[in-house]
């Protein structure tokens, strides 16, 4: 079975296969739900209603299903996992918020509204299907067809158990996009009721039209706020408390965060551990000179970071490094040992072989699998002797349930990749066999009748047996990093403690403002989860044990300083970013009464501190960037769509300084207004603002628990 994965990947499904970008955003490896913390079972609520972990693990492994089948995949990474989580509790989310609404509204999908969808073909989400012609490039509604009652028909069918497997995971992709395509229509369907209430008008479309395409050059000159010294400018307790309450709803939060301090040890190997894997990849030099045959096994043994395979690779899927000294280097030929910088590692490399092979295969073929290893090889024998005396390959396929079909393979499906003794078999066979001719090959328990149809894309290409042994620390240099970091924080068990020992003692101990729950990880290092659980149990004040987490590598301790519930952020959280602006409204206040008697920009130009600069195709809609101050200012564009030419501004309040604007010239472009292609415009153009704020708002107002960092 394993021996034919990268077969069955490019079996008589491939052409359905290639081309998926429904759900082409990268995803990780196969969720595993820890134990359930502290007796709770649900990751999550939204409006009442739960979302147990064994639901949520269920969605998680659906999608990295999906994802896997369509991007030819065996696993996910922990990053690509990462983001299929988030994307299962976003769309989790997003549906149970829609639906909610939908419902008070009478608002239904029928099954007969998805089965006109299919047939006319033409939305998005079935342009993006496996389930299209080739030559066309569209939704075919019969292939899909053709696959649904083949699948149907699955149990009785004589198809080899691969590609009865195969069909299975099709099958429930093919039931995942019509869930989807369900929940995404019934959407649609919401946010058009919402979209079609807002329409436009004459006025709004010519006031439009005008910001758009009028276009101003201008002169200005400015006095930045910089320019005025904070300390001469006083911001009392009252004017914060003032402020606040006038941004209060801009400092509500949806979710709680945590304000913590920590300290990430990373360990790092000695100068001991370097000499070391120096000195093996030199003694593995030395023997890889001497091997001459088994190169897999002698290679596993050294810890390559490269895989031997004894194929023929293009010089790109090598390392670097490697793939730099390849064309210096002779037939059977020992490059190294040499130390690369560039991925800490020291090196040393045999050339095998260099031989020109195809990067792209076409070929067909048919699996032969009976009760018995005998029968087996009867079986495999009679087909081959047919097909040698002229019998239809196709037709002999279909008799034991497969197609018989001819298909392309490219060779980065298994190049850089780790292969064991029977693919190896089936790849050198790929590059070897002559065209048309058969081959009848033993792999595993099966047998397999291959024929190759065409080869393009002829390459110079290497079997190159390398050892790159990248420099990590050894067990006692982990040890020793181990009991000195564990010792300080036994000594060390409150915050002022830490902030007070810890840089003389080597550390450094990093504030973090607003950790929410949602983030897969602490500080950036992988394995978090336990520290990601302690900080949301934690009180103020609280002091962790010291965690072993990252690739084996790090060692983390926290302090949680504050708490931010969810709600309206306190005062004090956000009482310097109110004093900032309460500073820059008055400075702003005392150069504009500086600029008292000034009109015009010589007269700002003449004052101290003054900056200036001109800006060309300046329109109402969209900020003007200021060089001079490095800011956008939208109230310069503003000025310079209501001052006439020839004429200068009063002096303008900006983000960066006070301007004063002199407009010198004026176009209004070569567009002509049309009234209803505007208005059309800024109606789509709502509708669009509408779909992306509908789930914002919906969220603001619902109730939606998401504590899933409980249980990865």
């Amino acid at each position: 079975m394993a021996t034919l994965q990268t077969i069955r990947s490019k079996g008589p499904l491939l052409v359905i296969v290639i081309g998926l970008a429904l759900f082409a955003f990268i995803a990780g490896d196969a969720w595993k739900v820890l134990q359930p913390h502290q007796g709770k079972q649900d990751v999550g609520e939204v409006n009442g209603e739960t979302l147990s972990v064994q639901d949520y693990q269920k969605m998680v492994d659906e999608l990295s299903e999906v994802i896997k089948l369509t991007n030819g995949l065996n696993s996910l990474t922990e990053d690509q996992l990462n983001n299929v989580k988030d994307q299962v509790w976003q769309n989790y989310v997003n549906n149970q918020l829609v639906a909610e609404q939908a419902e008070k509204l009478g608002l239904t999908v029928t099954d007969a509204e998805i089965q006109a969808i299919i047939d006319q073909g033409t939305h998005p989400l079935l342009m993006q299907t496996p389930f299209r012609n080739p030559q066309t490039g569209m939704f075919d509604k019969d292939m899909l067809q053709k696959f649904l009652v083949d699948y149907a028909n699955l149990g009785s069918s004589q198809m080899p158990a691969q590609y009865a497997e195969y069909y299975q995971r099709m099958g429930a992709f093919w039931m995942f996009v019509e869930k989807t395509l369900k929940q995404s229509t019934l959407a649609e369907k919401y946010q058009n009721l919402i979209a079609k209430s807002l329409i436009s008008n004459p006025v709004s479309a010519e006031d439009a039209f005008k910001g758009r395409t009028e276009q101003s050059d201008l002169l200005l000159a400015a006095i930045p706020y910089s320019s005025v010294n904070d300390s001469t400018i006083e911001v009392t307790d009252d004017e914060i408390k003032n402020l606040y309450k006038e941004k209060k709803e801009q400092y509500k939060q949806l979710a709680e965060t945590r304000d913590i301090h920590y300290i990430d040890v990373k360990v790092v190997p000695s100068d001991a551990d370097r000499a070391a894997v120096q000195q093996e990849v030199t003694e593995y030099s030395n023997m890889l000179d001497k091997t001459t045959g088994d190169y897999a096994t002698f290679i596993r043994s050294t810890g390559s970071s490269v895989n031997f395979a004894d194929v023929p690779m293009n010089k790109s899927v090598l390392p670097a490094d490697i793939a730099s000294r390849l064309d210096s280097t002779g037939i059977n030929e020992v490059y190294g040992p040499y130390y690369y910088q560039g991925d800490d590692s020291y090196n040393a490399f045999k050339v095998l072989a260099k031989v020109t092979a195809p990067d792209s295969i076409q070929f067909r073929q048919i699996q032969v699998y009976a009760e018995t290893p005998e029968k087996t090889e009867a079986l495999a024998d009679s087909i081959y002797n047919a097909l040698k005396g002229g019998a239809n390959f196709a037709e002999i396929a279909k008799i034991y349930g497969q197609t018989g079909e001819s298909t392309w393979v490219n060779a980065r499906s298994w190049e850089g990749s780790e292969m064991d003794a029977d693919n190896t078999k089936f790849v050198n066979a790929l590059i070897n066999q002559p065209k048309n001719e058969l081959a009848n090959l033993t792999v595993g328990q099966a047998r397999l009748i291959l024929q190759v149809t065409d080869k393009k894309s002829m390459q110079t290409k290497y079997k190159v047996a390398a050892v790159k042994r990248p420099v990590e620390f050894s067990k006692e240099t982990y040890n020793a990093a181990y009991n000195k970091f564990s010792q300080f924080v036994a000594q060390n068990t409150t915050l002022e403690d830490l902030q007070k020992n810890a840089e003389e003692s080597g550390y450094s101990l990093i504030p973090r403002r607003d950790l929410a729950s949602t983030e897969h990880y602490v500080a950036g290092v992988r394995s978090t989860g336990d520290v990601m659980r302690w900080i949301f149990s934690a009180k103020p004040g609280d002091v962790s044990p010291l965690y072993e987490c990252g690739e084996n590598d790090h060692m983390m301790v926290v302090a949680l300083d504050k708490i931010h519930e969810a709600g309206y952020r306190d005062i004090n959280s956000v009482a310097q970013e109110l004093r900032n602006e309460i500073r820059r409204d008055k400075k702003a206040e005392k150069i504009l009464a500086d600029m008292q008697g000034a009109n015009s920009v010589e007269q700002v130009k003449a004052m101290d501190n003054a900056v200036s600069d001109s800006v060309k195709h300046v329109t109402f809609s969209a900020s003007a960037y200021i060089s001079v101050t490095h800011a956008s200012e939208p109230a310069v564009s503003a000025a310079a769509a209501k001052t006439e030419i020839g004429k200068t501004s009063a002096p303008v309040k900006g983000n960066a300084a006070v301007y004063m604007v002199q407009v010198y010239a004026k176009d209004k472009g070569t567009e002509k207004f049309d009234a209803k292609q505007e208005e059309t415009s800024l109606a789509n153009m709502s509708a669009r603002f509408i779909s992306n704020q509908i789930i914002t708002d919906l969220y603001q107002k619902a109730d939606v628990t998401d504590q899933r960092y409980l249980f990865f």
